[in-house]
């Protein structure tokens, strides 16, 4: 398992939490990511989000694509997953934009999470299109189709639903392809994803739940492309500490709900607008993306344990979401890693 984590661009994750020492600023940004960089960490999942819906609507947040470029020009490994939402950019640009920054990072270190977007809001005030929920995902086939028309044929054209592309032309072409992530959990969704995506991004789940996903999607990439996911990545929210008393400490004081906060603005829109195969509630949804639900809270030894499970129901890159970043991951690295056999830096 590759071990990777979410790049905070809305100054944390939590929203019970108002200051986690992390501010969205690329200061802090830059420093986070040289420091994972060197610790051994794989990929950084870069969110894109115009509106903050950790701490609220008017709460500052860092953009994506920007932000993405710059992280691959100063550090040296660390593979960059930059979301993309097609209802906010024209895939034509997209493709140019991809050329040029797999050229700013080198060969493999740049790839892209296709995102069939969930907030209305957002779209209203940065005039985004927001269909239908399954016409999302059509939109989304077709812009990752010109993505890989335009990266490998000159010239393109592309007469679709969404969108047209006339004989287009792509000089210089990416060295090599971004690889395409995507995430979703409806039917419609999940069909969309395994015809149009080489590896699924999962919100945290319980192992159950993982091998279901594992294996229906790789099922479904078999018959659709004739091979299975790339890779299966999961967003999950670690907290370790020497003893599990102090985990369970730290648990209880991130998921203490104020139903006020500014940051539970989106929790209604956003289970409005996508169609869950569970029920989340406002204490889970504390940090986002079910981070909470693989129980990745203990000791070194008992958060490893609980990482090897889910490496045998089929994860290939965990995707950490731990506050704050910058002394919680050189924790994990410290204590996670030599239990998992993962080579890191320590005291960096």
């Amino acid at each position: 398992m590759d071990l990777g984590y979410w790049t905070p661009v809305y100054g944390g994750y939590l929203r019970n939490v108002g200051d986690e020492g992390m501010p969205a600023t690329w200061a802090y940004i830059r420093e986070l990511s040289q420091l994972s960089d060197r610790l051994g960490y794989h990929t950084t999942l870069v969110p894109e989000l115009y509106l903050n819906d950790r701490k609220g609507t008017d709460a500052p947040s860092l953009e994506a694509w920007s932000l993405s470029a710059a992280i691959l020009a100063v550090t040296d490994r660390l593979r960059v997953l930059t979301a993309v939402r097609p209802g906010f950019h024209l895939p034509a640009v997209t493709a140019k934009e991809s050329a040029t920054i797999v050229d700013i990072g080198g060969d493999g270190r740049f790839a892209l999470n296709v995102v069939a977007a969930w907030w209305e809001e957002e779209a209203r005030q940065y005039g985004g299109r927001f269909t239908r929920h399954d016409e999302r995902y059509e939109q989304a086939r077709e812009f990752v189709e010109i993505l890989r028309g335009l990266w490998t044929q000159t010239p393109f054209g592309y007469d679709g639903a969404h969108f047209r592309i006339d004989d287009a032309i792509l000089s210089p072409k990416p060295a090599s392809q971004p690889a395409i992530f995507a995430g979703g959990e409806s039917e419609h969704g999940r069909e969309s994803i395994a015809g149009f995506s080489d590896s699924y991004v999962l919100h945290g789940g319980t192992l159950d739940e993982v091998r279901a996903k594992v294996a229906d999607m790789n099922e479904r990439r078999l018959r659709l492309a004739g091979r299975p996911i790339d890779e299966f990545g999961m967003a999950a929210y670690v907290i370790v500490r020497d003893t599990e008393a102090e985990a369970q400490a730290e648990l209880e004081r991130i998921t203490t709900v104020d139903p006020g906060s500014p940051g539970y603005a989106s929790f209604e829109e956003f289970v409005k607008n996508s169609q869950l195969d569970i029920e989340v509630s406002r204490r889970e949804y504390s940090v986002g993306t079910r981070g909470l639900r693989p129980g990745l809270v203990g000791t070194p030894e008992q958060v490893a344990d609980r990482i090897r499970a889910y490496e045998e129901a089929g994860i290939t890159l965990l995707l950490i979401q731990s506050s704050p970043a910058r002394e919680e991951l050189a924790r994990i690295a410290e204590q996670v890693f030599p239990l998992l056999g993962v080579g890191a830096r320590v005291g960096v």
